[in-house]
């Protein structure tokens, strides 16, 4: 088996779906997100893929998204223009919509003029893609360069002062571009361009429920698994939760679900998981206390790449030691996201960082992989979460990482570092929720780095830890901004950790943003 995948990612099923090709920078993953919010599939292919496996691959359409470069750099990239002749519709969007223009014989200018921010539009044809709106609307634009020409067979339907084919159709063809970003809050009418993409020119089907998800995966699971056990790594998080609920609805007591307590845990929540699981939902629960392997296995280790390595490896061993006792157990569920998958770092996408369960994994597991969340978001997992009935503390419980706060501690993993990062933390979350802000915000935590500091407490001198606090909003973790939390709620914050944790002298706040910076720290 050596881990190859049972349920995978783009398990779309029966669902129409529409591919995002990915020119860079976050826009694919934005993109991906409007589609679905308009009830249709998306899957994010690479820049490189090519006519024949989108073929194989058979989409009701096609999105070319944004990039960070110019169409005229050195190596700039391009695609396959026999995918223009499939007759499969196709919206280029931003850098998207200028390769369309270059490769089918337009002009794409380097204006010496370049379009940041808001922009009015000026439609001039009311129909296709901007049907019931305005002739007059504020769009958000982000190039430098421009079409100045469109190629033979397209007709000019909108422009700004600085784009003169901001954009244009052939409906002949059902290809489609605009030079302004749709996907973007700040487009007025930018949903409605997406929506009439994929229902009017795609004919898509809106059949992309929660309902509807919940019935395919739980297909998909019993298909894979038959007779067979699976054994789920439940950690009491929103992720693997959700994931133990869908694959336990697919085959009950054929579920085994394991939770191990590696010593990384925030504090009272492996109380919390048997609470759950093993007295609330009945489940199958084998409780693994396994502090000693892992502390010993990140002795000394300081980088974050190898804590997730050594996390994500001991993971799956000790998986295997609990399944050699289980007969027929030889699939593992695990809780893996999409944004898990995008940021470990695809065909032509940079890893931003390997997350223990995908990038970390050994290649000599044994398990083949049960993953029902593999093509979800975080916010589509919730919805999938409620809609199986998990309580609202669950579902909406703030996500922790799977390698837990040992990449909280910047530095050596020790036990008196675990201890001092979880009383601070717990401080944080104890105050977030007093000042009504635990539902607004995405995740709020404690950072440990390993250094000291001169304070003064009392009479004394003091040399200790500092805690850094970090607080962020975001809708699905692709990006994120530092939360504005009240002066008060940080001043209440810093005086109960200073004062009720005696290793810690002095609190920060993190007021960068994702990007440039990652939500977590390692």
């Amino acid at each position: 088996m050596a881990g190859s995948s049972a349920i995978g990612q783009a398990s779309h099923g029966d669902f129409d779906h529409v591919l995002v090709v990915d020119f860079g920078a976050q826009y694919a993953q934005l993109i991906a997100r409007r589609v679905r919010e308009s009830r249709v599939f998306s899957e994010i292919v690479p820049r490189s893929i090519t006519a024949d496996e989108v073929r194989e691959k058979a989409p009701i359409g096609i999105i070319l998204s944004g990039g960070p470069a110019s169409v005229h750099a050195e190596g700039a990239y391009g695609i396959d223009e026999d995918i223009f002749s499939l007759g499969i519709p196709v919206l280029g969007i931003c850098y998207g919509h200028q390769i369309l223009a270059q490769t089918l014989g337009g002009t794409v200018a380097s204006t010496g003029t370049s379009e940041f921010g808001p922009a009015e539009l000026t439609v001039s044809e009311t129909s296709g893609l901007f049907s019931g709106q305005p002739t007059d609307q504020q769009v958000w634009m982000s190039h430098n360069d421009a079409v100045s020409v469109p190629p033979d067979g397209f007709v000019v339907t909108a422009s700004t002062p600085d784009a003169p084919v901001a954009a244009m159709e052939d409906r002949d063809r059902k290809l489609y571009g605009v030079q302004f970003h749709p996907e973007v809050k700040h487009t007025e009418y930018g949903q409605e361009v997406i929506e009439y993409f994929l229902t009017k020119v795609c004919d898509a089907r809106t059949t992309w429920t929660h309902a509807g998800i919940i019935e395919q995966s739980v297909d998909a699971i019993r298909e894979a698994v038959g007779n067979g056990v699976a054994i789920c790594g439940l950690s009491g998080g929103v992720d693997s939760s959700v994931a133990a609920a869908l694959v336990h609805k697919a085959i009950g007591d054929q579920l085994v679900c394991v939770y191990v307590d590696h010593g990384l845990m925030r504090l009272g929540e492996s109380e919390q998981v048997e609470d759950t699981f093993r007295d609330h939902f009945k489940m199958n629960l084998i409780h693994v206390k396994a502090e000693d392997q892992f502390l010993e296995g990140l002795a000394g280790v300081t980088d974050p790449e190898k804590k997730r390595m050594i996390i994500g490896e001991l993971f799956i061993r000790t998986f295997e030691e609990v399944a050699a006792g289980i007969p027929d157990a030889d699939y593992l569920v695990q809780g893996t996201l999409y944004p898990d998958v995008i940021e470990s770092g695809t065909k032509d996408a940079a890893k931003i960082k390997s997350h223990h369960n995908v990038g970390g994994l050994p290649d000599d597991m044994k398990f083949e992989l049960v993953e029902p969340l593999r093509d979800l978001f975080k916010d589509e997992v919730r919805a999938v979460g409620s809609e199986l009935g998990l309580p609202d503390d669950i579902v909406w419980r703030q996500p922790f990482p799977g390698p837990g706060l040992a990449v909280r501690i910047i530095g050596d993993v020790t036990r008196e570092r675990l201890d001092i990062l979880r009383a601070a933390d717990a401080i944080v979350i104890d105050e977030i929720r007093k000042a009504g802000l635990y539902d607004e915000i995405w995740q709020a935590f404690g950072v440990l780095p390993a250094i000291k500091s001169v304070g003064v407490q009392g009479d004394g001198r003091t040399y200790a830890y500092p805690l850094i606090l970090r607080a962020v909003t975001s809708d699905d973790a692709m990006t994120a901004d530092w939360a504005r939390i009240p002066y008060d709620v940080l001043a209440s914050i810093s005086s109960r950790v200073i004062n009720e944790v005696p290793d810690i002298n002095r609190v920060a706040y993190d007021i960068s943003s994702k990007p440039p910076a990652t939500i977590e720290w390692e």
